[in-house]
């Protein structure tokens, strides 16, 4: 009989990323789009966003992250992955809630791009004020 797979599944959001994650039990391995953490996301920055909730709850090495994120760029990616590995992490163990809660990583960023307005070359730029 086969055995069957334990995993817990994650979806976080950034500005246009969404990054759906599963958690599966591991060694700490973390993929994203079928790629090592470190070939996907080049900038330590990124790679430190995602290993947050995991270092915070003292579960790095326990799982194995896959995230399979689309749309945005590499920083909004990596902001909803870490939101998504903390959803993750909370239907594993509810107990964990309250510590993600704390650290703030259960909380989606609302912040996104302003829309162009017409009249004006971007959202809030004007054009060059001529005064002859």
């Amino acid at each position: 009989m086969a055995a069957t797979l334990v995993q817990y599944l994650g979806t976080g959001r950034r500005k246009s990323s969404v990054a759906r994650v599963f958690l599966r039990s591991g060694k700490g391995q973390i993929l994203v789009n079928s790629k090592p953490v470190e070939e996907y996301f080049t900038s330590e920055t990124a790679r430190a966003l995602i290993r947050q909730p995991l270092l915070a709850t003292e579960t790095a090495d326990k799982f194995d992250v896959l995230v399979l994120a689309h749309g945005g760029g590499i920083t909004g990616q990596a902001g909803a992955a870490r939101l998504g590995i903390a959803r993750a992490l909370v239907e594993f163990n509810s107990e964990l809630r309250a510590k993600l809660k704390q650290s703030g990583f259960l909380t989606r960023d609302p912040r996104a791009h302003e829309r162009k307005k017409y009249g004006r070359p971007g959202a809030r730029r004007r054009f060059q004020f001529s005064k002859r």
